[in-house]
């Protein structure tokens, strides 16, 4: 019995419509998409519900008080990493010329906050903790450009440099936008984008599954 020879058909297939209407559809999204615009950077409520607690170590606080003055303090995770506190101060006394005695430089360790201007640091350091502690600072100077905050920043991120660095922002809740737009020029001028608001931690809202996670056991909710 003769065998039946299948014919074989070629599968070569014409992809042009599909580009076509590959272009088509893409060609529609381009035109037919709006872009959200740019909003302005809001100032948040003091009061948030995260699901961690933020580490405040190996970090830049930039604090804005009632009256707009803005503060800068930097810590470090370990004993081993003081030097870096060491590297900031002398940076700083370098880059500014401030002449600062090796005295000053080490009270720079035990000073909790800066709050003057570079002409005024000197005078600070040279003070005891006692004294600064009633010291009244004036604040750093912060303007649409950064003012002497973005050379805090740019010589924080000197002395850490290979190392972890977070930048964190607490401000008081009668505090301005305007100066929470001045810091964030700060930062930008030192290309950092990522940063954290320090707010008044409150408790999830009941129901959630934070709230479920936070309180399994009995857990009293945070006050």
């Amino acid at each position: 019995m003769p065998s039946v020879k299948m014919q074989r058909k070629s599968t070569f297939t014409d992809m042009t419509p599909f580009v076509d209407v590959a272009f088509l559809i893409l060609t529609f999204f381009i035109m037919a998409t709006k872009f959200k615009p740019p909003e302005p950077v809001e100032i948040t409520t003091p009061n948030s519900v995260s699901s961690a607690a933020l580490e405040e170590d190996d970090a830049v606080m930039i604090t804005m008080d009632k009256d707009n003055k803005v503060y800068y303090s930097v810590s470090v995770a370990s004993q081993d990493n003081q030097g870096i506190i060491t590297d900031i101060i002398n940076i700083v006394n370098k880059e500014q010329n401030l002449n600062l005695t090796p005295e000053e430089i080490a009270n720079f360790k035990k000073t909790p906050t800066i709050g003057v201007p570079f002409s005024q640091l000197k005078s600070l350091l040279d003070m005891s903790q006692e004294d600064q502690n009633k010291q009244v600072q004036p604040g750093i100077p912060v303007d649409t450009t950064g003012g002497q905050l973005t050379y805090w920043i740019q010589y924080s991120k000197q002395a850490f440099a290979g190392y972890p660095l977070k930048y964190l922002v607490k401000g008081d809740n009668q505090a301005k936008y305007p100066t929470f737009d001045n810091i964030l020029s700060a930062l930008k001028r030192n290309e950092q984008f990522k940063y954290n608001l320090i707010t008044s931690p409150e408790d999830a809202p009941p129901g959630t599954e934070l709230y479920k996670e936070r309180h399994e056991g009995g857990a009293k909710p945070a006050k």
